[in-house]
């Protein structure tokens, strides 16, 4: 879980930014969130104005200057104004570097960040947590609530990432109702908000390399094969990338964290990949061109049958999938299987021609009689 402190102008009120040593541990281990059965790794940007202990919440997975930017900007909207301070306990998000005297040399995004609002950045000692003791606090009791929040509802999994976080929302706001005289005499020193939010990102100029893949922050994406040669201008987000060619938006990808990860859709590929099968066996990428399970099957069982057509066939089978439809190609794959029948393009695409809904039919255009309408109006007229 990240924290996030910031004060109002209020003299009694302090402003303070900080985070775990280990941020992933509350959300990822402690709380053990399931969305539909399934492990949620996340972390939870915590944000507490000090003097009223007013909260907000929103979700998080980095801690990117993206999700910083973005969760206090969430944060600060959600509560309607903006203190004069906010403190961080020297992030790299936040702070670049450290001088010999003692001063901070913010990053730029951050600076820019804290000028469109009108805050005044400040960091606590390196080493001295205990000076952002007050956010401490009020996140260890806001971890705590969720936690018996979660017993008393009797399940940590959610149907969805929606249900989630507005299951967060409804808590924090919960909690803020036992606040409200503090909040009434801190509300009265915020400043108004800005006219519009920032939406603070990078932006990366990247060129599509002629494998039609792109490398960002140390990842690798696939992009269309059209913009193979083409220069992308990136805006970096906490959890999407923004890809624009000049500015017209083109593309938007999910955004991976770490390092040496890929996010490869085989439709991107494709369209080339068809032309040049012979390219399938050595490609970099190649287990991303499996789908699901059942194309893995299909290859294999190309490789056992008719090793020297394999590549080929399979490449043609992923074209028809692009092509037309990849749940047709999903259900004819294992009735394939099930009959013997090697999954070659010319079977599979039998199967899924019979799976095609029965063509519209043409309907003549009708001819209309006026006369009749004619007619009633005669009679209207007539009887006026």
């Amino acid at each position: 879980m990240w924290r996030h402190g910031v004060p109002s102008t209020a003299p009694t009120t302090m402003s303070s930014l900080s985070r775990s040593t280990s941020p992933a541990s509350a959300a990822r281990e402690e709380l053990a969130i399931t969305i539909a059965g399934v492990p949620f790794p996340h972390l939870l940007f915590h944000f507490v104005l000090t003097y009223s202990n007013i909260e907000a919440v929103a979700l998080c997975f980095t801690e990117s200057f993206e999700t910083l930017a973005e969760g206090l900007e969430f944060c600060l909207w959600q509560v309607g104004g903006v203190p004069e301070n906010h403190r961080t306990d020297n992030i790299s998000a936040a702070v670049q570097t450290i001088e010999p005297d003692g001063q901070r040399r913010w990053t730029d995004g951050y600076l820019a960040l804290m000028t469109h609002y009108g805050m005044t950045p400040s960091t606590n000692t390196a080493g001295e947590a205990h000076e952002n003791g007050d956010v401490e606090q009020a996140h260890h009791r806001f971890k705590e609530a969720v936690d018996q929040a979660l017993r008393a509802r009797g399940s940590r999994d959610f149907a969805d990432r929606a249900s989630y976080v507005a299951w967060l929302q409804e808590l924090a706001r919960k909690r803020n109702q036992t606040r409200q005289l503090r909040w009434a005499t801190e509300l009265d020193t915020l400043h108004p908000l800005p006219t519009t939010p920032l939406h603070p990102c990078r932006e990366l100029p990247v060129t599509v390399t002629r494998f039609s893949t792109i490398r960002v922050l140390h990842n690798t994406y696939s992009v269309p094969s059209r913009l193979i040669g083409v220069t992308l201008i990136v805006r970096v987000r906490a959890e999407t990338l923004e890809l624009y060619v000049g500015s017209t938006l083109t593309q938007t990808l999910p955004r991976l964290h770490g390092r040496f990860g890929c996010h490869i859709d085989y439709r991107h590929l494709i369209w080339s990949l068809v032309r040049k099968p012979g390219a399938f066996a050595p490609y970099r990428f190649r287990e991303e061109l499996f789908p699901t399970t059942a194309f893995r099957v299909a290859y294999d069982t190309l490789v056992a049958q008719q090793p020297s057509r394999a590549d080929k066939e399979y490449v043609r089978v992923l074209h028809l999938a692009a092509a037309t439809s990849e749940l047709d190609v999903i259900a004819a794959l294992p009735l394939l299987a099930e009959s013997g029948t090697t999954p070659t393009f010319d079977a599979v695409r039998e199967l899924v021609r019979s799976a095609e809904p029965p063509a519209v039919p043409q309907l003549s255009t009708p001819q209309f009689d006026f006369g009749v309408y004619d007619a009633l109006l005669e009679t209207r007229c007539a009887g006026d």
